[in-house]
């Protein structure tokens, strides 16, 4: 009899590595699933923001170009030349408010789409399952030699 305690020791270490490694995969392929849907959930985001972004850009533009076709009919029913003097310079104000806007607006969707990119750093417990599993190894080893 005493000389089947260290074999079923043996046994009982095999199974528990086993176990051990069938967890590692399972969490393994359970994180790589979780990393793919925050891929894909991070794309769509991305997706939507640059959407909405170019609407907005769309929008920014067709009021500028609103707004600088009623100051030029505005000036020119009024006898002055739109593209000389005072005129020119509201149309070009007009315009850099415009690039401004486009800036601020880029700036935003830069800040969001970095405000959702996912850490490298983040774990995706791989490596801790096989540190357990060599744990788990390392502790049935000493209690075979004990």
């Amino acid at each position: 009899m005493a000389q089947l305690a260290p074999i079923a020791t043996a046994i009982g270490a095999g199974a528990s590595i086993y176990g051990s490694v069938q967890q590692a995969q399972t969490q393994s392929a359970s994180a790589k699933a979780q990393a793919n849907a925050a891929r894909e959930q991070e794309a769509a985001r991305v997706a939507q923001a640059r959407v909405q972004q170019s609407v907005d850009a769309r929008a920014r533009e067709q009021r500028l170009a609103g707004t600088l076709a009623s100051t030029r009919a505005r000036l020119a029913a009024g006898g002055i030349s739109a593209d000389e003097g005072s005129a020119a310079a509201l149309a070009a104000g007009l315009e850099r408010d415009a690039a401004a806007a486009q800036s601020d607006s880029d700036q935003v969707f830069a800040a969001r789409i970095s405000a959702g990119r996912r850490s490298l750093l983040n774990n995706d417990g791989s490596l801790t399952s096989w540190l357990r599993a060599g744990s788990t190894f390392g502790t049935s080893l000493r209690n075979l030699l004990d």
